[in-house]
């Protein structure tokens, strides 16, 4: 395998760069002083941020892209051998990685690492944990949401791993964390066997510890060869949150650590979910020598993420952006929403991203959408990509649920929806659902 030498930046050009998974790398690489070009089929916000850095970016993908000055080609698993890009660099010799290789080779490149990993949670808890840390010293970090930020001689990065089709275990970091798991990419994943397996050798690539959710149904039973450090609420974690206060105010709990108490702390944030995350960052915090009124002071200003719970106050309505495509990942969306907004009728819209997934989780999706006042569905974007063997629509999820409805990402679906008044409009989907929640606001505006 090709191997980068960060003390000699090179020109790399990335297949896709528009891409959630490819625009943070890029990012970071360019910060890090390397000459950055990329292609994508079209203009979008991440390629406008890449261009506004000063990064070269290509709309159309073409064998003319591939100039002599490019020393290496980094490329995603959906890029097939047929682009016309692959094709050319292949032709010309140019050394290639796949986007999970460089990452694996750059988390190689700093003094200490940390890779976060885990079916729900990811991109908040790698975030706040970039909070957490970028004071404390410098930080570099790749979050889920697309966002890179390096900043010369950082000694940490924390980038967050995603286990589609084993790609996180390309990475050695020196804490290998995990928030949770539960069956996902049933595409790939054929049993909750495999999965486990994943997670394990994931884990097991730690350098130094593997920080885990003790109260999981599954990590505590994995067979770790490692450090294990697990955070929870239940007896038997070493970090443990006690005397939870969780309503509309936030969160309050006292932290024990190896059962002398830590501190007393006062947040911000909302949900059970969000404590998880919270006491897993704090683990992470403590075994790098943080103390209590460091962590407690930089994690109140924590503000999210992008699509993570993106909450819009418009009149007496309030409207949610969030990236939630599994139903676990919805129930959380959901009891996050009686907690902060009680009183408030709620107006679910979820749009299913793959096929494969939609087949598998249809009366998950529906028993857990049956929580709300109003449910919603959107049907499967246009562009999501046939799976063999599975040609179903949206119904194959509202046949589960009568009182449900299907609306379209267009005005006739915001007029819909903007019947409901002292409501919180929620809207979930890792597609651009958040399109239909403006035409919403526009309509109420109207009115």
């Amino acid at each position: 395998m090709y191997k980068i030498d960060f003390s000699k930046p090179i020109h790399i050009h990335f297949i896709g760069i528009g891409g959630i998974s490819m625009s943070g790398l890029a990012e970071i690489l360019h910060e890090e002083g390397f000459t950055i070009s990329g292609s994508d089929s079209k203009e979008s916000d991440l390629t406008k941020t890449l261009a506004d850095k000063g990064i070269k970016v290509i709309y159309g993908q073409s064998a003319d892209n591939i100039t002599s000055d490019i020393d290496l080609v980094v490329y995603t698993a959906a890029i097939h051998e047929s682009n016309p890009e692959f094709a050319a660099a292949k032709a010309a010799g140019i050394p290639m990685l796949t986007r999970a290789e460089l990452l694996g080779q750059i988390m190689d490149n700093y003094e200490k690492s940390i890779a976060v990993a885990g079916t729900h949670g990811k991109t908040s808890t790698t975030g706040m944990a970039y909070h957490l840390f970028k004071d404390y010293d410098k930080t570099n970090v790749l979050i889920g949401d697309g966002t890179g930020y390096a900043t010369k001689g950082a000694k940490y990065f924390i980038a967050e791993c995603c286990e589609y089709k084993d790609h996180f275990l390309w990475y050695h970091p020196d804490y290998s964390y995990i928030n949770n798991i539960e069956m996902d990419h049933v595409d790939y994943f054929k049993s909750m066997e495999q999965y486990e397996q994943s997670f394990e050798k994931y884990a097991n690539q730690a350098k130094k510890a593997i920080v885990i959710w003790g109260d999981d149904p599954h990590l505590p039973h994995l067979n770790y060869t490692k450090r294990v450090v697990k955070f929870g609420v239940k007896d038997g974690n070493d970090v443990q949150a006690k005397n939870v206060i969780n309503n509309e105010k936030g969160l309050s709990f006292d932290v024990y650590i190896y059962g002398d108490l830590f501190g007393h702390f006062t947040l911000p944030f909302y949900g059970m979910h969000t404590l998880y995350n919270t006491l897993g960052v704090i683990t992470l915090g403590y075994l790098e020598g943080m103390d209590f009124d460091y962590m407690q002071s930089q994690l109140s200003t924590f503000k999210g993420t992008k699509r993570r719970y993106a909450v819009k106050e418009v009149g007496n309505n309030v409207y949610v952006d969030d990236y939630a495509h599994h139903p676990t990942a919805i129930k959380y969306v959901i009891e996050e929403t009686r907690t902060r907004f009680p009183g408030k009728q709620i107006v679910a819209v979820y749009q299913p991203d793959r096929y494969s997934r939609g087949l598998r989780f249809a009366k998950d999706y529906a028993r857990i959408m049956d929580t709300v006042d109003h449910p919603y569905f959107v049907d499967f974007p246009k562009n999501a990509p046939k799976e063999p063997g599975i040609d179903i629509d949206v119904s194959v999820i509202t046949k589960n649920l009568p009182r449900s409805k299907v609306v379209t990402e267009d005005e006739a679906g915001a007029k819909e929806l903007a019947q409901y008044d002292n409501a919180v409009f929620l809207f979930m989907s890792p597609k651009d659902i958040y399109k239909l929640e403006d035409l919403v606001i526009k309509e109420k505006e109207k009115a």
